[in-house]
């Protein structure tokens, strides 16, 4: 098919370039798996599958009864999306467990099994949904199959945002781990006198939604995946959260009173629940100052992205509006 037309479109377009296993990993070995945020550490894990557990980070307001059970939904996606903050959001809801941790199950600990994926989970109760989220799986070839695999009616949530600031947001993460990476511009750039731009860098693959969604769409039908607005969840957290909580089958209990705007890191907190005296604000590590980016770098990502962005928007059915947010300033 022509580029930019029909099924596959995006693949096509990209697989010329691109091995199949570079979906994760980068062309710089600093990159190489790059962890994702808080992730979660093969002891956490395994003192969360242990006998008795509670399951990774579960919430103190539930008492420990109930069954472990898979989950029913998943967040799976997007690094740097905005995922811990809606994992946080959906937490607060009474009918919904969720891990803490990343269990990075469908990536990094399949051959552990479901038996131990299960244990990793928190108890529920009937009536309640378990969840986790691990950011990594919407990039992640076998992620759909295995997740098909063990439930074909499973709900997905993938949170998107402008795949330019996604990009550097995620540099931004990494470089403050190992300063001595080198410049956003360096790595973006396959040969930066011609423009081209390194699909292979994580940090760039990543934002190419609609290549990951056309995996996605193999196994789920899009009536089972909600997109959540990164942007959004930070301007109308909780219009964003009614989606979700509808998304979910679940009554719309986290509403705009449970969040206050935090004007120091620049976004929504959850205010502090009934049991508990503080706020519950994302971390240090959530809201930091991006490096200034040569603008011209910026204009050739959007140039870049654009027809990804628009081929997305077509396959969702869902304009995010990245286009229109750039040209505005």
């Amino acid at each position: 098919s022509r580029e930019g037309e029909g099924e596959g479109a995006a693949g096509t377009w990209l697989r010329t370039q691109l091995a199949p296993g570079e979906v994760i990993t980068a062309q710089s070995g600093a990159f190489e798996r790059d962890p994702q945020e808080s992730s979660t550490t093969d002891e956490e894990l395994s003192r969360a599958a242990s006998p008795g557990s509670r399951g990774g980070g579960s919430s103190s307001t539930t008492p420990d009864y109930g069954e472990k059970r898979l989950p029913q939904a998943l967040i799976i996606g997007v690094k740097k999306g905005g995922t811990r903050a809606l994992l946080e959001a959906i937490r607060a809801h009474p009918d919904v467990r969720a891990v803490g941790t990343e269990p990075h199950f469908f990536d990094r600990n399949y051959e552990k099994g479901l038996e131990w994926y299960r244990n990793v989970m928190p108890k529920t109760l009937d009536g309640q949904i378990t969840m986790e989220k691990t950011p990594s799986y919407f990039v992640t070839n076998e992620a759909p199959r295995r997740i098909h695999s063990m439930a074909k009616d499973a709900k997905l949530i993938v949170v998107v945002r402008n795949p330019v600031t996604r990009a550097i947001s995620d540099y931004t993460q990494t470089l403050s781990k190992k300063p001595e990476i080198p410049t956003f511009e360096v790595l973006a750039f396959k040969n930066r006198t011609l423009g081209l731009i390194d699909a292979s860098w994580s940090a760039i693959r990543i934002g190419i939604y609609a290549l990951h969604l056309e995996n996605w769409l193999q196994y789920f039908p899009l009536s089972q995946i909600l997109f959540v607005s990164g942007e959004r969840l930070i301007t109308d957290p909780a219009g964003e959260m009614a989606k979700v909580q509808d998304f979910l089958g679940l009554k719309r209990i986290v509403t705009e009173k449970h969040f206050y705007f935090n004007k120091t890191k620049g976004f929504p907190c959850l205010k502090k629940p009934e049991d508990s005296s503080a706020p519950r604000c994302l971390g240090k590590s959530k809201g930091r100052t991006h490096p200034k980016i040569d603008p011209d770098v910026i204009h050739r990502l959007r140039k870049f992205y654009k027809p990804f962005n628009v081929m997305f928007y077509q396959m969702t059915g869902q304009d995010f509006q990245w286009e229109q947010e750039e040209s505005d300033k």
